[in-house]
């Protein structure tokens, strides 16, 4: 063991120990188990300092150590060390505990290393409980050495009192058919269904358009490589073609879906069933549109979206006979203006919500390269079209991409002006008015013939089938995900995967990288004949329950509890999510939660506030 110095070791010892003791008598195990057959190893985390450095370890094994059926207490350097595992499955192999609790950090990093120890040692692995002494203590109280033991000791008295009245659990199980549904015809639902079509699963591809490519359909090259998007989308087009194990569902949308993972079933709009065992969001994104004169949109004929002139630009390199000239309702143009940041990074004070009150607050990230990558391709075809770039901030984020759009635009003789959150450009015909940061905040008027707005990016409404699953939507309406480090592509709905911007503003570049993890994630759960999940979930006491139906309205998962036949709550283990709203509205206490009953968090809070 390391030895934890602390200060006034002797003088607060005794202290400590009275803690224990005073919950002795208080706290004696009152369920249906035999107590004194229930025998906890207690593991304190030095965390290399984390913890240590403010909190007495010694102190807190010592005030545990004669603590009601605690077995062993001990403290140790790094517990998660594969030393530290080796001491606990050590005592747990020569009997001297048959449960576990480990007081280090959070249990998000380490709680599934402990539990495969206990696997390993063979003892059930949910008969062990993760105490968060790090962040709740020692993190929190680092001027407060002696309180944040003492917490320290409570909270760690909170997790005993919990795994003594915790019966062994197993994981849940259920069936996996070997078929995922990937939703959108995108480039990155077309990733998705290659990447899991080569992982030896049967896919069903949904797209409601009656081609497939999505938005890469509406543009001619793409940065930083210029590669030809039609090009791309043909590789992909031949390598879908070349499955045989993919089928494309064109002109066609999700009318219902439900089920869990392992287990959906999506009715199609024209009546097709598809039964499969994941489902992987590509639903994609659209372009903002602005509001009826805003920057003169629809009131001006010379104003235009991005997607608007791409296809313009595309329709002009196309035509031979007048390629060397920019021409555009029958105008030669010779000015053209682009403004960033149109339906991103709104604010209240400047811009107006959208039909359901909310602002686009967030930045669609890949509009300021769109915007270079056109500016560029203008100054290539068109030297001689002179351009302005009206910008609130240049975020040419992508690798290559400082150098190969911005500084080549401004190499190309781009003239760039800088606007503020707090006014923006104003325009009036052909002229347009910003307040520009660069000249010290000289107001400047210019003329353009063709005005180009940098419209951002906002999710496709996707409501029914958020609704039929229940899924997670951020304030700024994308898809949101279980974790943005720890699950990135998954939702708190097991078997359901994001694949690219309908969980937020990316790239290309981007969108397929995520399409290829969400396909990877749903590969592995369906590499499986059986699927395993956490067996914290709802149950249902049939004698108490009375029908009374209040925990129906509560559940936030589509079909987790329902009424059986003989009119009492049941529960679907499989879309039980354990978040305990039923249990909490049940007056008769007929609902509890495995791993996390009523009776557990009631010993836990006793163990705190009887201190």
């Amino acid at each position: 063991m390391i030895e934890n110095n602390c200060e006034n070791n002797g003088e607060n010892n005794g202290d400590s120990n009275n803690i224990s003791k005073n919950n002795i008598s208080k706290n004696n195990c009152d369920d249906n188990s035999d107590s004194t057959n229930i025998r906890v190893g207690v593991y304190v985390c030095h965390c290399g300092g984390n913890i240590s450095d403010v909190i007495c370890v010694k102190k807190v094994a010592e005030g545990l150590a004669n603590y009601p059926n605690v077995a062993i207490s001990k403290e140790y350097v790094f517990m998660c060390s594969d030393a530290g595992q080796k001491l606990i499955i050590e005592d747990i192999t020569s009997g001297k505990i048959n449960r576990v609790v480990v007081a280090a950090c959070s249990p998000a990093l380490h709680e599934l290393t402990f539990r495969k120890a206990l696997q390993r040692a063979g003892l059930n692995p949910f008969l062990y409980e993760h105490v968060n002494i790090r962040e709740q203590a020692s993190w929190v109280h680092k001027k407060e050495p002696e309180a944040a033991t003492q917490k320290a000791i409570l909270l760690t008295r909170a997790g005993i009192e919990k795994i003594r009245r915790q019966e062994g659990l197993e994981n849940i199980r259920v069936g996996a058919n070997k078929h995922a549904i990937v939703i959108g015809g995108g480039p990155a639902g077309m990733r998705s269904a290659i990447s899991l079509a080569d992982r030896g699963l049967q896919v069903s591809l949904v797209e409601s358009g009656n081609k497939l490519g999505g938005r890469l359909l509406e543009i001619d090259t793409v940065y930083p490589t210029n590669e030809k998007a039609e090009d791309i989308l043909e590789t992909l087009k031949t390598d879908i073609r070349a499955r045989k194990n993919i089928g494309v569902y064109l002109n066609n949308e999700i009318a219902n879906i439900s089920g869990f993972v392992g287990n959906f079933q999506a009715t199609l709009k024209n009546g097709e069933t598809i039964a499969a065992g994941a489902v992987v969001m590509a639903t994609g994104n659209k372009s903002y549109e602005p509001f009826e004169g805003e920057f003169g949109y629809r009131t001006q004929d010379n104003v235009v979206t991005m997607p608007e002139f791409h296809g313009i630009l595309c329709n002009i390199r196309n035509n031979t006979s007048t390629n060397k000239d920019f021409i555009h309702n029958g105008k030669h143009i010779q000015s053209i203006a682009f403004i960033h940041c149109v339906g991103s990074r709104q604010q209240a004070e400047t811009h107006q919500p959208q039909a359901d009150g909310k602002l686009n607050e967030y930045c669609s990230r890949i509009c300021c390269s769109t915007t270079l990558q056109a500016v560029n391709e203008v100054k290539k075809h068109f030297p001689n079209v002179k351009v302005f770039d009206v910008y609130r901030d240049i975020r040419t984020y992508a690798r290559f991409t400082e150098d190969g759009l911005y500084e080549k635009a401004s190499k190309n003789g781009t003239l760039f002006f800088r606007y503020t959150e707090e006014q923006l450009p104003t325009v009036q015909g052909k002229n347009i008015t910003v307040k520009d940061v660069l000249t010290w905040n000289e107001e400047v008027t210019f003329e353009a013939e063709l005005i180009v707005l940098a419209t951002g990016i906002v999710p496709n409404n996707i409501t029914n089938i958020v609704e039929k699953l229940k899924l997670p939507i951020g304030a700024d309406r994308f898809l949101s995900e279980a974790h943005p480090k720890l699950r990135p592509v998954e939702v708190a709905n097991t078997g359901v995967y994001l694949a690219g911007t309908c969980q937020a503003p990316m790239d290309l570049v981007e969108s397929c990288v995520g399409a290829a993890a969400a396909s990877s994630k749903a590969a592995i759960v369906l590499g499986k004949d059986h699927i395993e999940l956490d067996p914290y979930v709802a149950f249902v006491k049939p004698e108490k329950c009375d029908g009374c139906q209040k925990c129906l309205p509560e559940c936030s998962y589509v079909g987790a509890i329902f009424m059986n036949k003989d009119g009492k709550a049941e529960v679907n283990p499989a879309l039980c999510k354990g978040c305990g709203a039923c249990v909490a509205v049940c007056p008769q206490r007929a609902l509890d939660l495995k791993g996390w009953s009523l009776e557990q968090i009631e010993a836990m809070v006793d163990a705190i506030a009887e201190a």
